[in-house]
């Protein structure tokens, strides 16, 4: 049932077909069996072309070079790389063995990165050598320089005390890591012969992989998904957008986000659809070229990626009419990029999706044959196997068509924030999800997304929490006060703000900020709109307020502030 029960904003989805009790390895056992010769997966940039069957003797390669170097059930393998043949290796390969794969954000830098590998206890990390400018190994040597004097598998680190290997892409690995290449070399018989006894010790439910989000509340933290979670998400989605084995998708979006490495990936091997990677990260242009050279079928994106290919000078020299379906996500759509991307991309059939990390992540998503005015004004209706609710602040479930927080349950929810039983428990009560976002369910059940309950912004589909941002500016010695937030923008869907009091007799320009910002967090993550002032808006009892100082910077910029 997706209509609202009772007259209250409470959906809950189809339970018509059962949910699948699978372990990934068992998933794509099936999947080798009923696909083994079709595409499974094209890399524009290296040229490679995999059938399903070359992409699973792969992964069963890495999986086995991984035991012969000491990853086991239950390890936690970090892979910080952009869009790679190698990522998609890892996927399936750390599951072949029951390891959890840790997603690195190919955007962190040295802090961000040592956070995640320590909070998560990475033992073995798959790297990348550089990725737009940044050096990875660099990084990495910053953090561990007793890898120039260590034997690959054996790195004892003062600053990373868990992290035993590092494999890097390619063929030549610097001191003391493997390289990506000679593990995959090491995937002999021997090791491989283990690899399905191992699967059959494996449970659904079993822990499988960590993603880092800013969440509702805090730093980032790892949500932890199991086998069974996102394999049912994967196929509600596939199903949602009607993919079959003839179809072809293009994932211009990251993997080490849900949206590339579930929806994506997940969700075209459920189906045996022919995966199709632009490169390495976005590009207007090559995703164009990808999407026309490859006749693909569907397309998925957020909103600011769906703009700049249609904004592109290039954009009418091809031919765009294979084009079907797909997920438009990560941020708010506007309904003139919706028309223009249903109208101008011959994508009659794209859907919308909303979710989060926690929830594996899809928990409502609209129809192919939705009215395009609710495609454009709503997130769809309720995935089948998922509840969930609208409630006021004091959790009572809300009438129908009146805004409140948004509570999701079900099989997708994660089994909770690594080794962070605070969080997990104030994320998650009595088996809800609380999303810390503001929804409108209306008497169809159909969903709105209204706004946020807490402060977290959404850039371009990232998912930023200010306090993090706050702490670095902070750490500044010239400033005294910082407070940031989002601010409208056509593109985006929102930019960082920031909000700034000097100390006393110091002087700094918004360049200065950044370029000092540029080494030490995100690029995402820098505010592009900076205010210094002498006063901060505050309360009456010392408390910022965020609201008058958007007002303020909208007012500065001539733009409406938020509702």
């Amino acid at each position: 049932m997706t209509r609202p029960l009772d007259g209250l904003s409470h959906v809950r989805g189809s339970t018509a077909r059962a949910l699948i009790e699978a372990t990934i390895p068992g998933f794509m056992s099936e999947v080798r069996r009923r696909h083994g010769n079709r595409p499974a997966v094209v890399f524009c940039q290296t040229g490679e072309r995999w059938s399903y069957t070359d992409l699973l003797r792969r992964v069963d390669r890495l999986a086995a070079g991984l035991l012969s170097v000491g990853v086991y059930k239950g390890d936690r393998v970090g892979i910080w790389s952009p869009n790679r043949p190698e990522w998609v290796l890892a996927q399936f390969a750390t599951a072949r063995i029951g390891a959890i794969l840790v997603n690195i954000n190919p955007a962190y830098q040295t802090g961000e990165l040592e956070y995640a590998l320590r909070k998560s206890g990475v033992n073995t990390l798959i790297t990348a050598r550089q990725f737009r400018g940044s050096d990875y190994i660099a990084k990495l040597r910053d953090l561990a320089p007793e890898l120039d004097n260590t034997r690959p598998g054996r790195l004892r680190a003062a600053r990373l005390p868990d992290l035993r290997r590092i494999v890097q892409l390619g063929p030549d690995a610097t001191q003391g890591a493997y390289s990506f290449d000679d593990l995959m070399a090491r995937g002999g018989a021997g090791p491989k012969a283990r690899l399905d006894a191992i699967g059959a010790s494996l449970k659904p439910d079993d822990p499988i992989n960590i993603q880092f989000t800013s969440g509702t509340t805090g730093h980032p933290k790892g949500a932890t998904l199991s086998h069974r979670s996102i394999i049912n998400n994967a196929i509600s989605s596939a199903r949602a957008m009607r993919l079959t084995a003839r179809d072809a998708l293009c994932i211009p979006v990251p993997l080490y986000h849900c949206f590339g490495m579930v929806l994506g990936n997940l969700a075209a091997a459920s189906c045996g659809v022919k995966m199709v990677f632009p490169g390495e990260g976005f590009d207007a242009l090559a995703t164009l070229r990808a999407v026309a050279d490859e006749g693909c079928t569907a397309l998925h994106g957020v909103p600011t990626m769906f703009a700049a290919m249609l904004d592109h000078p290039e954009f009418a020299q091809f031919d765009l009419r294979s084009l079907r379906t797909g997920i438009m996500a990560g941020a708010p759509c506007p309904a003139p990029l919706m028309r223009r991307v249903m109208e101008d991309m011959h994508c009659d059939g794209i859907t919308i999706a909303y979710g989060m990390t926690e929830t594996s992540p899809i928990s409502f998503q609209s129809d192919p044959d939705d009215p395009p005015q609710r495609r454009i004004t709503t997130v769809g209706r309720v995935q089948p196997h998922v509840e969930c609710r609208i409630v006021d602040d004091k959790g009572r479930t809300l009438p129908v068509g009146q805004q409140g927080q948004l509570l999701t349950r079900g099989y997708l929810v994660m089994k909770g924030y690594w080794n962070d039983p605070e969080h997990t428990a104030t994320a998650i009560r009595d088996g809800w999800m609380h999303t810390g976002d503001l929804a409108v369910i209306d008497d169809e059940g159909y969903c709105r997304i209204t706004g946020r309950a807490g402060d977290m912004l959404i850039r371009g589909g990232e998912n930023i929490y200010p306090a993090e941002v706050e702490e670095l500016l902070s750490g500044h010695p010239d400033i005294a006060q910082a407070q940031v937030f989002g601010l409208p923008d056509p593109r985006l869907g929102e930019e960082v703000a920031a909000w700034i009091v000097l100390r006393p007799g110091a002087k700094m320009t918004s360049d200065a900020l950044r370029d000092w910002c540029a080494d030490r967090i995100a690029r995402y993550k820098i505010p592009r709109h900076i205010r210094f002032d002498p006063d901060m808006p505050l309360t009456a009892t010392g408390k910022p307020q965020k609201f008058k100082m958007r007002d303020t910077m909208c007012a500065d910029l001539g733009v409406a502030p938020p509702p």
